[in-house]
């Protein structure tokens, strides 16, 4: 790292292209294949689904996007670097059908316009670095309480269960998929000086090995993160992606609890990001795998349709694969057909995404959605990560169209919904990340108006 206002010349590139290793390395690298080109380009172009196979003209009438925001704060305390992590998460409701009439309307009243959109933002403060809150003896053990209690103290209706309850169930979830499997192996103690396995409950309880307080997110194992001497952006950021997550879940638990899974056919949800679950709280991604299946069996008997359930990757290594596939070896873009879809296999992700020679299928234990690339009618790219309900949805040594659900729906929803602001995101996502950053209606519980609003129409129909 250099001082300030010293800027490296291009002598060390020079000296890293010329290096000896640099070279030797270089000729040991296995190099992919080009099959894209000629031949290659038209296999691909074989396995293309195009829109018009499904002839769908499904709209959802509400749209529930949910996106999060995070920012390190320096906290005043006395101790240097002592910092917290500021983090909300939105979910904004798009009234989509609204939105259609207004598009129709020569001259729009942007004060009516705004009505379309209903917005709920919880917010979060997580302690870093130096953190120490009440009588706690580290800044680990107060980020586990305050983890603890932000879970406890959040909901998404007036009545209802919170985001700890919905945690609990889904940590319920693995325990018992634990027994059945005969799985032993358990985490180390969040306590320092207790060399032990953790010990699993719900609630606050003791340890029984110290008699401190342990609680039943510790099973996250997120504490575990923390950086004791430096700002701590990556356990913000799973924190953040974890609180998403778990948001969905709570919601779509919260419509079951008040009887009103029959209303689901007419909304979709779209989180920002992979529908995944990375890092320590990874074991989270099969029991809302789990759940998410109930949930989807038990409205499907009412409506008849699989939810729709999708997040969007905006940029990484798929997004760039998309680019240079939709790209001719001239650089002229344009070789993917508007309004078609990829469907993405283990084997095909493997060879010309991200090479693996396991055995172990792509995002078998982070993944609770498959991935596709799907180019709009006004030619953007657009790759969404659809949720799956059964084993054979999951498997991705298949690719077929009826292993993702409401395929059809899914692309006639994304050429109606690309942004033309981000031309790789949605417009309801731009909203929900819009008002995550700037949370405007913090504390709001818009659900209970929303379902009601829904409910309410669909009786007078």
């Amino acid at each position: 790292m250099g001082f300030e206002k010293e800027f490296a010349s291009y002598e060390p590139l020079r000296r890293i292209l010329d290096s000896q290793k640099v070279k030797m390395l270089q000729d040991r690298l296995r190099i992919k294949k080009k099959e894209m080109q000629a031949g290659g380009k038209e296999k691909f172009k074989n396995k293309i689904v195009k829109k018009n196979d499904f002839k769908s003209n499904f709209i959802p009438d509400y749209i529930i996007a949910i996106d999060g925001s995070y920012q390190p704060a320096k906290a005043e305390n006395g101790f240097p670097g002592a910092e917290f992590g500021y983090i909300t998460i939105s979910a904004v409701l798009i009234v989509e059908k609204s939105v259609l009439e207004f598009a129709k309307q020569e001259f729009i009243d942007p004060k009516k316009f705004r009505e379309t959109e209903k917005a709920s933002t919880i917010d979060t403060v997580i302690p870093g670095c130096n953190v120490i809150v009440d009588a706690e003896k580290s800044a680990k053990e107060s980020m586990r309480r305050i983890l603890f209690e932000e879970l406890q103290n959040t909901s998404a209706f007036e009545e209802g269960e919170t985001l700890l309850e919905t945690y609990e169930h889904l940590f319920k979830i693995k325990l018992e998929k634990d027994k059945e499997a005969g799985e032993r192996r358990k985490p180390r103690s969040p306590i320092d000086g207790v060399d032990q396995e953790m010990t699993y409950n719900f609630g606050q309880y003791k340890c029984p090995h110290s008699g401190e307080s342990l609680f039943s997110t510790d099973a996250m194992r997120l504490h575990e993160l923390m950086n004791y001497g430096g700002s701590n952006g990556e356990m913000y950021g799973q924190v953040m992606q974890m609180f998403e997550k778990l948001w969905l879940v709570h919601i779509l638990r919260s419509f079951e609890k008040k009887d009103w899974l029959n209303l689901l056919d007419r909304v979709a949800f779209v989180l920002d990001g992979p529908l995944a679950c990375f890092s320590t709280w990874s074991w989270i991604n099969k029991s809302i795998v789990t759940e998410l299946s109930r949930i989807n069996e038990l409205q499907k008997e009412k409506t008849r349709k699989d939810l729709l359930i999708f997040g969007v990757e905006k940029s990484g290594t798929f997004y760039n694969h998309f680019e240079e596939v939709d790209t001719t070896v001239d650089g002229v873009s344009g070789c993917f057909p508007n309004q078609s879809a990829f469907l993405l296999s283990d084997e095909y992700i493997k060879k010309n995404i991200i090479f693996s020679e396991s055995d172990k299928i792509y995002g078998q234990d982070t993944y609770f959605g498959r991935k596709l690339f799907y180019k709009t009618k006004t030619g953007y790219r657009i790759i969404p990560v659809v949720a799956f309900f059964n084993e054979y949805q999951q498997n991705l040594e298949t690719a077929n169209s009826n292993q993702f659900p409401r395929l059809g729906d899914l692309m006639n929803m994304l050429d109606e919904l690309v942004s033309s602001r981000y031309p790789n995101s949605v417009s309801p996502l731009v909203s929900a990340h819009a008002e995550a950053a700037i949370p405007l209606n913090l504390g709001k519980r818009i659900f209970d108006d929303i379902a009601r609003e829904i409910r309410d129409k669909s009786y007078k129909k």
